[in-house]
């Protein structure tokens, strides 16, 4: 299985879903292939928030190594699955789908369909997100290996 997370600027909610994806599925026991992105080229090449490092690291996750990067058509047959955190994400990457087997391979993070706070402007958001992700990639996972 390949999983590509995608927020606006890959360095902090696609990276920490990454990283917690990576972690529940090497706990696991499964090969998987997870990645992340943004739809915006803000930070191409920049390490994760270090908010995000940080809250990752409190759960004993290391996102630190990672590096920001643009989501890119070629993505859509790169990946099994397309993660996306909120809609505005959705609207970016379905626009770069060429078929309707691309847009197939894309959802919402969340289960439920609703959105994944940017924690950017908030301090005080990067832990609920935090738990937020770490829910639906717990619950993503279970789904896409039973």
């Amino acid at each position: 299985m390949k999983i590509l997370m995608v927020c606006l600027g890959n360095i902090c909610r696609s990276p920490l879903a990454e990283g917690i994806m990576r972690h529940l599925a090497e706990n696991t026991g499964l090969d998987w292939t997870i990645d992340s992105a943004g739809t915006a080229n803000y930070h191409v090449g920049d390490p994760p928030d270090r908010r995000s490092v940080k809250v990752a690291q409190k759960h004993g996750i290391d996102i630190s190594h990672l590096r920001g990067r643009q989501f890119n058509a070629a993505d859509f047959e790169q990946f099994d699955i397309i993660f996306v955190m909120d809609v505005n994400n959705y609207r970016d990457v379905i626009g770069k789908a060429k078929s309707a087997k691309d847009k197939d391979k894309v959802a919402l993070m969340m289960p439920d369909q609703s959105p994944v706070p940017d924690p950017w402007y908030d301090d005080a958001l990067f832990e609920p997100v935090y738990e937020m992700l770490y829910n639906a990639c717990s619950e993503r996972l279970e789904r896409l290996n039973a």
